[in-house]
């Protein structure tokens, strides 16, 4: 399990990191130009505490993987984390449009892909909660 818990902190770190073009990739500040000051500000916020999390379950892996898998308490985090990835791996497919992938080559490649990605990680949370 150390091995699978530090390939996920490694991809969650990735993934926190990211988050940081977020606002140029997708021209927030054109597209969101026409939304109130609260939301424009809210989508900067919440992008950023997302991305913040996400870094802290990445880091929370790459530096207590044995804690993770062989303590009582690190099981318990492990159900709680497997939780959450379950959820956002349900929003991948029901929350999602397929609009925004559907025909497009770049766009299914990366929805296929974090949809591995969030398989991936919630099975490795299931599996170290039921000591496997």
């Amino acid at each position: 399990m150390d091995l699978h818990l530090k390939i996920i902190g490694i991809l969650l770190t990735g993934i926190a990191s990211v988050h940081a073009a977020f606002p140029k990739y997708f021209n927030w500040k054109q597209e969101l130009n026409s939304v109130s000051l609260i939301n424009r500000q809210l989508m900067y916020v919440h992008s950023f505490f997302i991305a913040f999390v996400v870094l802290l379950i990445g880091l929370l892996c790459l530096t207590s993987t044995t804690d993770m898998w062989n303590s009582e308490f690190g099981k318990r985090i492990s159900l709680g984390l497997a939780i959450f990835w379950t959820a956002r791996l349900v929003f991948q497919f029901c929350v999602y449009s397929s609009k925004l992938w559907r025909g497009k080559k770049f766009e299914t490649l990366v929805h296929i892909g974090f949809s591995f990605v969030w398989i991936y990680i919630t099975t490795i949370f299931f599996l170290i909660y039921l000591g496997k």
